[in-house]
């Protein structure tokens, strides 16, 4: 089961803000007169904790949000075992559980990686990166991406070699992907089958792809993102630990993502 942790902080901050509020509220209503009374171990831990989940609940909603890379889809860029850091207001303010925007900021660009709340199942997030834009038409045939009708270039770079959970990716296609304001990149396995055809972006939704080719669950099998399931940009890798690569990757710790 899934939890919604935006949730648990929402209930978390009412819960202890009425508790250490309505606390006051009775203590004034009582008097400056009347005995003191020992406050109540409830309301010392609701005093103790309300405003601690109430800037994490900030934190969380509208500045960053930390998410954890848990598959090989996004590899070479993003490995297994990556902490990342997402801007939650690049794209936009929106309230925490009921997700509407509330202030309008940027437009996703291409090339951007971006999590978002899986069209299929909303309360799962996923990481790829923005290939197409609203009215783009995006082609993909024999490992080769077009945009608009144009090849997008990219340039061999050798050999693969994975390490610890990603080792298994050892033998791909390393590529270097222009797709104009960015440059990445990727893995390809040529003799493993992938999906092909052409797909049009409706407005209002984004076509996204994993940096992993051949491992990626993204719009080719199951269509677009609407704008309104982006929760924010990744930016920054603040933690990296592969327990099969020797634990922490000291070299990926403060690495902007791109």
């Amino acid at each position: 089961m899934n939890v919604d942790f935006s949730l648990v902080l929402v209930l978390g901050s009412i819960g202890t803000g009425l508790i250490w509020g309505g606390y006051l509220f009775w203590s004034k209503l009582r008097g400056p007169d009347s005995h003191p009374v020992q406050e109540p171990v409830i309301v010392e831990y609701a005093r103790s904790f309300f405003p601690v989940i109430f800037i994490v609940l900030l934190l969380r909603s509208f500045l960053v949000e930390p998410f954890r890379i848990p598959s090989g889809s996004m590899m070479p860029t993003l490995l297994i075992g990556d902490f990342i850091l997402v801007n939650k207001f690049t794209y936009g303010i929106r309230l925490p559980v009921l997700h509407d925007k509330v202030i309008e900021l940027n437009e996703p660009k291409r090339g951007d990686i971006v999590v978002f709340r899986f069209p299929k199942d909303p309360s799962v997030d996923y990481i790829k990166r923005v290939i197409g834009l609203p009215g783009d038409r995006i082609g993909y045939h024999d490992k080769q991406l077009f945009i608009n009708g144009e090849r997008v270039e990219a340039t061999p770079l050798g050999v693969y070699q994975g390490k610890g959970k990603g080792e298994t990716m050892s033998g791909a296609l390393t590529l270097s992907e222009d797709l104009g304001n960015v440059s990445h990149d990727i893995l390809i396995r040529q003799e493993q089958p992938s999906v092909q055809g052409d797909f049009t972006v409706p407005e209002g939704r984004y076509f996204v792809m994993g940096d992993n080719r051949d491992n990626s669950n993204d719009s080719r099998y199951w269509g677009t993102v609407p704008e309104e399931n982006l929760v924010g940009r990744a930016f920054f890798i603040w933690m990296s630990w592969d327990l099969d690569n020797g634990g922490v990757a000291w070299n990926r710790l403060g690495t902007l993502v791109k």
